[in-house]
């Protein structure tokens, strides 16, 4: 063989034994985990009402725990981990956002609106912080506790904190992710009747 043959082969086989070595990302998870609502309101529902009237359901606020589409665990009460293998469609506080939204149409009397103008421009805010959504591995349970904070159209501000703990669950992602998703509308639930 001549030289420029090995070499010609040399760079072959280093080029075949790089891209062993070369990852343009991470493998994409088998599964991904959701909330859904389990109050929802029928097909051809509809609702009308001027927008002032309206309430605007917002994205809760979330610390930097919740901040991301894992799972937290709180494995001490100065540690924290992120479940394994699970990881949300999205950011929980929009998942929460959305069950929240849909379970007070579903179970109220208001005319709730989302997105766009049409949020701003509801005299009736429900805000608030998603303060827990995760799985706590020194019990085996899970906790979903929002502070919401209702601005009326007259200017009052009320607060209360809900919560929702569910306990025996495996520190798996199809468990916890099923047990949030049952104490996420248990929240809901609890929301909707408070707001009216």
């Amino acid at each position: 063989m001549t030289m420029t043959k090995i070499k010609i082969l040399a760079a072959a086989a280093s080029v075949a034994v790089l891209t062993g070595c070369i990852s343009f990302g991470a493998e994409p998870p088998e599964k991904l985990l959701t909330l859904t609502p389990a109050a929802t309101i029928p097909e051809g529902a509809a609702a009308e009402g001027e927008a002032s009237a309206a309430l605007a359901v917002q994205t809760p606020s979330v610390t930097q725990r919740l901040n991301v589409t894992r799972v937290p665990v709180t494995t001490s009460d100065s540690s924290l981990a992120y479940l394994q293998e699970a990881f949300w469609v999205e950011k929980p506080a929009q998942l929460f956002r959305n069950v929240l939204a849909e379970t007070i149409r579903a179970k109220g009397n208001r005319l709730v609106v989302g997105g766009g103008e049409l949020e701003y421009s509801a005299r009736t805010q429900l805000s608030g912080q998603l303060v827990d959504m995760g799985y706590d591995a020194t019990t085996g349970s899970v906790l979903v506790r929002y502070d919401a904070v209702l601005e009326t159209d007259d200017g009052t501000i009320r607060t209360r904190r809900f919560e929702e703990s569910i306990s025996g669950i495996l520190p798996e992602a199809e468990a916890v992710g099923a047990a949030l998703n049952r104490a996420a509308n248990t929240v809901a639930d609890d929301v909707a009747e408070w707001v009216g």
